[in-house]
């Protein structure tokens, strides 16, 4: 994705708020080898690249006074209640350097799997984004996980997926995390042994009342 950043030369909470009541975002692009740089941006075109799934997770390619930059999104802070981006941090990128990235999970085929087509049970999505190391030419939007093997009891964890070649997850605290589970519903097996049951209680349609005692 590409957008424009403009220069900002003043920086303080004054001179923020006064940006922000003009439909611009301050924000600052730092790392590589230059210095940090304060940057403004047209809000309301920032407020709707956010809203795409792309603008979080992937290289962008920033404007700046003419000159072109690859950076990646680092930072949003968003007003506590207004639809209002308050300041936005962007890190440039070294090719020949690894990224520390979060990207999202795109589950599919889950319909189509045993579990949920014949089995009746429900596929409870545990992580829905991976932390990944990669050099920036490697750096996936999302990454896609195939659900139709699941089964009943079945739990996919992540040495249960093939990454991207050159991306390599980074786990904390667990070595190899369940990504999906598998629940079962009250839909299957029990719904099928409770209806004989039901029948066998059930009074038949023809059978007569009992006749009244007479006095």
């Amino acid at each position: 994705m590409k957008f424009v950043a403009f220069e900002r030369a003043k920086q303080g909470t004054g001179a923020s708020r006064r940006l922000r009541n003009t439909g611009r975002t301050p924000g600052i692009v730092y790392g590589g080898e230059g210095q940090p740089q304060l940057v403004e941006l047209d809000h309301n075109a920032l407020w709707h690249a956010l809203k795409k799934e792309t603008f979080h997770s992937s290289i962008l390619d920033m404007e700046v006074n003419g000159q072109a930059a690859k950076v990646l999104l680092r930072d949003v802070q968003y007003h506590p209640y207004k639809q209002q981006v308050l300041h936005i941090d962007f890190q440039r990128v070294d090719a020949k350097t690894k990224l520390h990235m979060k990207v999202p999970v795109h589950y599919k085929n889950a319909e189509e799997s045993q579990a949920v087509k014949f089995e009746h049970c429900v596929v409870n999505h545990v992580m829905s984004e991976l932390d990944i190391s990669c050099l920036p030419g490697d750096l996936p939007e999302f990454i896609e996980v195939d659900l139709s093997g699941l089964k009943k009891g079945m739990s996919l964890h992540l040495n249960d997926i093939q990454l991207p070649k050159g991306v390599s997850a980074v786990t904390h605290g667990k070595a190899n995390p369940v990504l999906v589970s598998v629940v079962q519903t009250g839909g299957g097996d029990e719904a099928a042994e409770a209806a004989p049951a039901a029948d066998a209680a059930a009074p038949a349609k023809d059978a007569k009342p009992e006749a009244k005692a007479k006095k």
